[in-house]
C-alpha cells in the first residue's frame, strides 16, 4: 500500500450532489478537522460531544449570519466512506446558499476536494481497494440495470475477491520456494509442484474467463453502436422511429430524404444500443449534399459494432409470377419481367453486403423491410430477418436478434464481469506471467527462476487492486471521478 499523499491530512470540503436548483444539496465534509470546523458554524449543539452515525437538525450560522436551517450527518473515523471524520451538510438545494456554506467552510480552515479525493481517500485508509474504488466511478456513470449490477459486484469486492485468493496462494508457493534457495545444500523441497501446478492451471482458466468477459463488460459500460444501412427509401428511419416507438426521423417517399446521420440511444433489456440512421447508399448521385451523407454513412458503418442491412423485401422477395398476377389489373409482360429483373438485381446487391460483412468479421444482421408489400416473401439468406416497420410487424423479433447478437448467450449476473481497460490489460500480463510460470514447471526450471516469474504474476495482480501502484497513476485514476466523491 502507498504512503499518504501529500495533503492528506488536510479537511476537505465538496458538493456531493449536482450543481443547480434542487430541493436538497448536500456539502461533504472530511478529515482530523471535520468536527471542528463543522462545529464552528452548527451553534445548535457541541458536535464533538454527539456519537458517531446520529443525525442533527440545527441552524448554521457564519458570525451573526444565519446561512441555513440543515441537518448534519456525523461519521466518526474509520467507520466512515474514507476511513476519516466525516460529516455530510444536508442544506436546501439553493445554489446561493450551498455556495455560501461551502465558502464559510473554506473561511474555517477547510480545503476544496479535487477530483475524486474522498475515494481516493477511502482507498488510501484501506476502505476499498483500487478495483472497488474504481466501481464507485462506473456505479455513478450507469445508466441500465446491466452496468448498475456490475458495479455493485465490484464495489462489494466480487472482482477483488478472487484475485486476492490467487494472490495470496501464490505468495504462499513463493515463500516455500525462497525457503527451498536458503537450504540448497540439503537438497530439500517445501513447494509442492504438482499443487503449484494445479494451482496454474486453475489462475489461468480463471484468467481466461475474467479476458473473455470483457467484451460483455465493455458493452455494459459503454453500449453498443448500431448502424442502419441500406439503399435510399429502404425504410431506415421508418425502421429507426419503429424501434424506439417515435417520430424521430423525418419519413417520406423520396429516395433520399435523409441527408445526414442521426444517432439516438434505446435500452433493450439492459444493453444500451446507439441506433445510427445513416443516409441511403447508392453508388451513383448528382447531389453534393447528399453524396456527403453517403460518406458518412460508409464511416459510420466501418466504425460501428454492429450493421443493420436494411433492404426492400418487396423489390428483393417478390417473384415475377406474383408480379405478373398481382393488383386488380394484370401487369405486362414487359412490366413483369422488368420487376423480375429488378428482384435478382436487388438479390445480387444483398448477396454482396454479405459477403463483404462477413469477410471483415463485422456483426450484422440482414434485415428485409416492408414485407406487407410483399405478399408471401419467403427468406433468401439464413441470417435473414422479414419485417414491416412501417406496421411495427416483428419489431420485437429485430429486437431480441440485435441482444442475442451482443450478448452471445452470456449474462450480466454470471459472475464477475471485467468493465474497466485498466484491469482487462493487467489481466493480459498476468495471463502471461502464468503461461511462463506453466512453461517454466514443465521444463522443471529451478526454484529461483520460478520465483522470480510468481514474482512478476504478483506484481501484475497487485496493479488491479492498488497492492502495487504509483502515485502518479492513482491520480490519473481519480481525476476522471467527479468532484465530491
Amino acid at each position: 500500500m502507498l504512503g499518504k499523499l501529500v495533503g492528506w491530512e488536510d479537511t476537505i470540503v465538496a458538493l456531493a450532489t449536482p450543481p443547480g436548483v434542487g430541493a436538497i444539496g448536500v456539502i461533504r465534509v472530511s478529515g482530523p478537522q471535520a468536527f471542528a470546523m463543522v462545529g464552528k458554524l452548527f451553534v445548535s449543539k457541541d458536535l464533538a460531544a454527539q456519537a458517531s452515525h446520529t443525525l442533527h437538525v440545527g441552524l448554521l450560522k457564519d458570525g451573526a449570519d444565519v446561512l441555513d436551517e440543515v441537518v448534519l450527518s456525523l461519521f466518526r473515523g474509520p467507520r466512515s466512506y474514507t476511513g476519516e471524520d466525516v460529516i455530510e451538510i444536508s442544506c436546501h438545494g439553493s445554489p446561493y446558499i450551498l455556495e455560501r456554506v461551502i465558502q464559510a467552510l473554506l473561511h474555517a480552515g477547510a480545503r476544496l476536494a479535487r477530483a475524486g479525493e474522498f475515494t481516493q481517500r477511502a482507498f488510501l485508509n484501506g476502505r476499498l481497494d483500487l478495483a472497488q474504488a474504481e466501481a464507485v466511478a462506473d456505479l455513478i456513470a450507469s445508466n441500465t440495470a446491466a452496468s448498475a449490477q456490475t458495479a455493485i459486484h465490484t464495489m462489494r469486492g466480487g472482482f477483488s475477491r478472487e484475485l486476492r485468493e490467487l494472490r495470496e496462494r501464490l505468495i504462499s508457493f513463493s515463500a516455500l520456494i525462497e525457503l527451498e534457495l536458503d537450504f540448497s545444500q540439503e537438497d530439500v523441497e517445501f513447494a509442492d509442484r504438482t499443487a503449484l501446478y494445479r494451482l496454474i492451471t486453475e489462475a489461468e482458466e480463471m484468467t481466461t474467463s475474467l479476458l473473455a468477459s470483457f467484451r460483455l463488460g465493455n458493452v455494459i459500460r459503454n453500449g453498443v453502436s448500431v448502424a442502419i444501412v441500406g439503399k435510399p427509401n429502404a425504410g431506415k428511419s421508418t425502421l429507426l422511429n419503429a424501434l424506439l416507438n417515435e417520430d424521430r426521423a423525418i419519413v417520406s417517399e423520396i429516395a433520399g430524404t435523409t441527408r445526414d446521420t442521426i444517432e439516438e440511444v434505446l435500452n433493450i433489456d439492459g444493453v444500451l444500443f446507439r441506433l445510427i440512421d445513416t443516409a441511403g447508399i447508392r453508388q451513383h448521385t448528382a447531389d453534393v449534399i447528399e453524396q456527403m451523407g453517403v460518406g458518412r454513412s460508409l464511416e459510420k458503418m466501418e466504425a460501428a459494432d454492429i450493421v443493420v442491412y436494411l433492404f426492400d423485401a418487396s423489390a428483393a422477395l417478390a417473384s415475377p409470377a406474383s408480379a405478373a398476377s398481382g393488383g386488380a389489373a394484370a401487369l405486362s409482360a414487359s412490366t413483369a419481367s422488368a420487376s423480375a429483373a429488378a428482384s435478382v438485381e436487388e438479390i445480387a446487391a444483398v448477396a454482396a453486403v454479405r459477403e463483404e460483412l462477413v469477410r471483415k468479421g463485422k456483426p450484422f444482421l440482414l434485415v428485409g423491410n416492408k414485407v406487407d408489400l410483399a405478399q408471401g416473401a419467403t427468406v433468401r439468406f439464413p441470417d435473414e430477418l422479414l419485417i414491416s416497420a412501417r406496421e411495427h410487424r416483428h419489431i420485437d423479433v429485430l429486437k431480441q436478434r440485435l441482444v442475442d447478437l451482443v450478448l452471445q448467450g452470456a449474462s450480466a449476473g454470471d459472475g464477475t464481469i471485467v468493465t474497466n481497460a485498466r484491469h482487462y490489460h493487467a489481466l493480459q500480463s498476468v495471463a502471461t506471467s502464468l503461461t511462463v510460470i506453466h512453461r517454466g514447471l514443465d521444463e522443471l526450471l529451478p526454484g529461483d527462476l520460478l520465483s522470480l516469474d510468481i514474482r512478476h504474476c504478483l506484481h501484475y495482480l497487485g496493479e488491479i487492486t492498488g497492492e502495487i501502484t504509483t502515485e502518479d497513476r492513482l491520480d490519473y485514476i481519480f481525476s476522471k471521478f467527479c468532484i465530491g466523491k
